[in-house]
């Protein structure tokens, strides 16, 4: 058997309204990488390897679950009682649970909108951003000057069929294939099908993650980004077909020095294959915006 690693640990940070269940990895005098994930994903969407590989570039990484995800507090399905400026809040609990003041934000998709949210309302505790797969506004229709999602997409979700919730293995075959119509020109089946493996095994209820796109409407914020004014890297696939690369191209634009990494034949997704640039990018951070370490 493994030995446990001693930089490894998991803790509870409470928020209003919910316990947020997260873990770390890394030298906690390293200054802090918190990963903040999708729609509907719980922190096993950030595995433990590229964690590793994160903490091995000088970082004290931390993931969480968010609300209605893993052993985060979980609302009742359809009912969900949050918006993205409570998830926002919750990111910050996180941190205050482990006394670290400031930290580098690493945020795909809907966790690119919590980061942005958390840099325009807490700039204080923000070091630097890494916006993965996402775009300067939130759920529902994309803003006219910005590329929507594609037709192929729309009819993929539209011909999916729930599974029957109480047959694990028909709901990890129903979210591999949710994760597959996102992929780009390659899709690593077994690596996802792990992910989706765990998350399903830890989730209190793994309908409720569904409640995220129905959680309350959030204010625009994208008339704002001109006051981000920490280093920012913009990663985004060439094939996203959610969040068409054009919406990367608008943050890089509208956030003052942001850089735009374009990642050839990948689509809405962090495959293993791009976590070398991720690291990269993150580490850019860590250089050109000093944090707070861990906790003391």
């Amino acid at each position: 058997m493994a030995a446990p690693n001693p930089n490894r640990m998991t803790w509870t940070a409470v928020a209003e309204r919910a316990q947020i269940e997260a873990e770390s990895w890394g030298d906690r005098s390293d200054p802090a990488v918190l990963l903040i994930a999708g729609t509907s994903c719980s922190r096993d969407w950030w595995p433990p390897s590229l964690c590793e590989m994160l903490a091995a570039a000088g970082a004290f990484v931390i993931r969480f679950d968010q609300r209605d995800t893993g052993a985060s507090t979980h609302c009742p399905v359809g009912a969900p009682d949050y918006g993205l400026g409570d998830l926002a809040a919750d990111a910050t609990a996180v941190l205050d649970a482990v006394d670290v003041e400031r930290s580098h934000l690493v945020g795909m998709s809907q966790g690119g909108w919590v980061a942005q949210l958390v840099a325009l309302e807490r700039p204080e505790r923000v070091a630097s951003l890494t916006l993965i797969a996402t775009r300067p506004t939130g759920h529902g229709p994309a803003d006219a000057d910005l590329p929507e999602l594609s037709d192929d997409l729309l009819a993929a979700w539209q011909a999916q069929v729930e599974p029957d919730w109480d047959d694990r293995e028909a709901v990890v075959d129903f979210l591999v294939e949710g994760e597959r119509v996102l992929a780009g020109r390659r899709f690593d089946a077994d690596a996802v099908r792990a992910v989706c493996e765990t998350a399903m095994l830890r989730a209190i209820d793994i309908r409720a993650a569904g409640n995220h796109p129905m959680m309350r409407p959030t204010p625009r914020w994208r008339e704002r980004l001109g006051a981000i004014a920490v280093p920012t890297t913009v990663l985004h696939g060439t094939l996203d077909p959610l969040f068409p690369i054009g919406n990367g191209e608008a943050l890089a634009r509208e956030i003052a020095g942001a850089e735009l990494l374009a990642m050839d034949g990948v689509g809405h997704e962090v495959p293993r294959r791009v976590w070398p640039s991720v690291v990269d990018a993150v580490a850019r951070g860590l250089r050109s915006g000093a944090a707070d370490p861990g906790p003391r």
